[in-house]
């Protein structure tokens, strides 16, 4: 098998597009980096280690240093190639991250929800990449951990079965990581590719609330433990869960609990 040397930028950093036509093939090689394989586009097989796996849209191979690999097109192939040596991870990160949950070769399979994420991490990448300054080599680094965390919190996730108690499963999963952004319906329902009715429909049968509701409990429930076992200010708490305003944050807690956030925090804070 051959040995192939990929040159990285000054961060030990490099992203680039590979692509390959119908029944194009990619010998079998290794690299003495790390690298991440994402299927942009189109279908094909990807093999790790001599193992054949189907690769398309929203798949990533992880390949460590000095595995064999190789990629077939079954049509037209778009690949982001993300190739990294260990050595621009803080020792932390390479202990704690990379080596405990990247220790092989393997093939992920995201979700509608970590795809995008994912999708979003390497636009920020080739952005910073396209300006190559030293601030922007520091981007791409941050931009790296932050992609190696959202893979590896994506192997974590529960086996479902039934594809719509997959959809709501992973739906809470969001909300619960990402309760602090501005979600809407349509966004949620942009990301699973189904209509916002269908969406309120699945979530309902199995939380008994919609999915916007839920997110609001998440959101008031945080508050709630905030105001107690902090002095935080009340618009810094507000902040910090994911309302937009002060005005909205008051009315959602007031139908939830009965009685202003000063309120409460008045009286559990007597009480504990």
């Amino acid at each position: 098998m051959s040995s192939r040397e990929l040159e990285l930028s000054q961060a030990g950093i490099r992203l680039y597009e590979s692509n390959h036509v119908e029944g194009d093939s990619v010998h079998e090689h290794h690299h003495h980096i790390y690298q991440l394989l994402y299927a942009l586009d189109g279908e094909g097989k990807v093999v790790l280690d001599g193992t054949h796996f189907d690769f398309q849209q929203d798949n990533v191979a992880v390949i460590v240093p000095f595995s064999e690999h190789s990629i077939i097109s079954d049509n037209k192939l778009t690949v982001l190639v993300l190739a990294f040596d260990k050595s621009c991870l803080e020792q932390s990160i390479q202990e704690d991250l990379l080596f405990t949950f990247f220790d092989d070769t393997k093939l992920i399979k995201l979700n509608p929800f970590d795809g995008s994420t994912i999708r979003q991490l390497l636009r920020k990448m080739l952005y910073e990449q396209s300006h190559g300054d030293s601030i922007n080599f520091v981007a791409m680094k941050i931009f790296l951990s932050e992609l190696l965390l959202k893979l590896a919190r994506s192997q974590k996730q529960p086996e479902v079965f039934d594809a719509n108690v997959l959809r709501a499963e992973r739906l809470r999963n969001y909300i619960d990581t990402h309760y602090f952004e501005n979600i809407n319906a349509d966004d949620l329902s942009e990301k699973l590719a189904v209509s916002t009715r269908h969406i309120n429909t699945i979530f309902k049968e199995r939380y008994h609330v919609t999915p916007i509701q839920y997110l609001t409990e998440v959101r008031i429930g945080l508050a709630k433990n905030m105001l107690i076992d902090s002095d935080n200010d009340i618009a810094s708490i507000c902040f910090e869960v994911g309302f937009e305003s002060l005005s909205t944050f008051y009315r959602a807690f007031k139908n939830s609990t009965d009685i202003s956030p000063n309120k409460y925090r008045t009286a559990y804070k007597k009480t504990k």
